[in-house]
């Protein structure tokens, strides 16, 4: 699928010194079309989604991260759809399940998570794709489902400590050694997560009664969070035990709490410094599920005691952003998209392929003989984060608001890269820089006007501009 071929499909063309980079994003494209679901059952799901190739489930996780990737298709591809999936199955109490069978449409419920409870993270999606989208009505459709569903989760999960109280198979973290934890420290950053997102829609609509109410929900689950989880010793979060004891397991769900932006500066700059210290999760594909001081760390990956997987290093990397850590969050995504080429185009003669999650130490999939199903191959709602959203927002550093009409571009150093063709609502914008013989210069193409910045960290360089419409061009240093 090469550059002509996916412009003539519509969508945005990325430009970047190394073409693997630029091929294994161009491909992913033809995967999700590939995996694009036409619906014909009779299931109450949309008529057509995104799922998992070949799977028969949807998941709640799956289709709330998917949209971060979904949503640079140029709307080819709905983003929405897959959350309205949920929506539509949302029960009276509130309730949405975490998996839905696709042939019925029924949810899947299991002796070890009754409730069907999952990570709540529609609001974080929903507030992105308006950023991305800017569709105000939309936000103020879901909203009426948004609340009922928090509402569920509070009246069945939360208890008298203020923390909430999930099976461990909530949290997504399959094998992960936490068998006397009772409070988990990632469900917990993640509803937390939920709490600032459904208040800053608030905000979005001008309510101030929502905003204002899941504001007071964020900070006191902040607090808990920072006063209960936190060790000052370790510089780290953990899950408690049911006496709300801290268990001393460092996993990698501890980084939802920078999404939450739980951290002050002191617990953050500690936080942070676990993800460059090898002993725990500054690993040479970063980051492992698991610390590497764990006893329970293995080499192999294990599923959740040392795997990589791609889903979880986007949040990661996501927090990193919160913190204004872009230099860190780029390395990062460099080199975990180096070790998912070094999978996709082994040596000799053995086929590559794309996985759900990848050896700490050195290049491969993450083993785990146990699991006949682990690593599912070309596991798209995880790596499609990686090689489509890190890919723009990390790698080239893109980041783009549609209701204030802004793009920023973070770039560490000059490189020559860009992207083309990328839809901003009904304005198609192209940035790409160049070196000439004036120096560096940055070339623009846009239909309408909207607000450039322009940020050049090795050369503390910061600078807005007003694009008008049409084409021009800027030298950075005239900047």
């Amino acid at each position: 699928m090469h550059n002509s071929l996916i412009s003539k499909k519509g969508f945005p063309i990325v430009h970047f010194y190394d073409q693997d980079f630029v091929d294994i994003y161009e491909k992913s494209w033809a995967w999700i079309e590939e995996a694009w679901y036409r619906n014909g059952e009779k299931n109450g799901l949309q008529e057509q989604f995104f799922r998992y190739p070949g799977g028969d489930t949807i998941n709640q996780a799956e289709a709330c991260m998917s949209t971060f990737f979904l949503v640079y298709s140029n709307r080819l591809f709905s983003a929405f759809h897959n959350l309205d999936n949920f929506y539509g199955k949302q029960e009276s109490d509130g309730a949405i399940r975490c998996t839905y069978r696709i042939d019925d449409g029924n949810p899947v419920l299991t002796e070890e998570n009754p409730l069907g409870v999952g990570p709540p993270l529609f609001a974080l999606a929903e507030y992105n794709l308006f950023h991305k989208v800017g569709n105000k009505k939309r936000l103020k459709e879901i909203m009426p489902y948004l609340e009922a569903y928090y509402a569920w989760l509070e009246l069945n999960f939360k208890d008298d400590t203020g923390l909430y109280v999930v099976p461990a198979e909530a949290s997504m973290m399959e094998n992960a050694p936490r068998d006397r934890a009772v409070y988990l420290l990632d469900f917990n950053a993640q509803q937390a997560v939920n709490a600032l997102y459904m208040s800053a829609i608030g905000d979005v609509l001008n309510d101030k009664e929502i905003s204002f109410r899941y504001k007071r929900n964020y900070f006191s689950l902040k607090t808990r969070i920072n006063s209960q989880m936190w060790d000052e010793e370790s510089g780290f979060y953990y899950d408690l035990d049911k006496e709300g004891k801290r268990l001393n397991e460092k996993m990698i769900g501890a980084y939802w709490t920078l999404l939450a932006e739980i951290p002050n500066e002191d617990k953050s700059n500690a936080l942070i410094a676990h993800l460059k210290n090898p002993e725990t999760f500054g690993t040479e594909h970063p980051f492992p599920s698991l610390a590497v001081d764990s006893p329970h760390f293995t080499e192999n990956g294990y599923g959740c005691r040392g795997s990589v997987y791609p889903s979880l290093n986007f949040v990661v990397i996501k927090g990193l952003e919160k913190y204004a850590r872009y230099e860190l969050a780029r390395e990062a995504s460099i080199r975990h998209l180096y070790f998912m080429l070094d999978t996709l185009h082994p040596e000799g003669d053995k086929k590559g392929n794309l996985w759900e999650a990848y050896l700490p130490h050195k290049e491969g999939p993450a083993l785990w003989p146990d699991s006949e199903d682990f690593p599912r191959p070309l596991y798209l709602p995880g790596i499609a984060l990686s090689t489509i959203t890190l890919m723009i927002e990390n790698v080239l550093g893109l980041t783009i608001s549609l209701p204030r009409k802004t793009v920023d571009w973070i770039v560490p150093t000059l490189e020559i890269m860009g992207i083309e063709n990328l839809s901003l609502k009904r304005n198609m914008i192209t940035i790409l820089s160049n070196k000439s013989s004036r120096g560096w210069e940055i070339r623009l193409e846009s239909e309408k006007l909207y607000y450039f910045t322009i940020t050049v960290l090795d050369e503390k360089k910061k600078k807005t501009l007003p694009i008008p419409s049409g084409k021009c061009s800027m030298l950075i240093d005239k900047l």
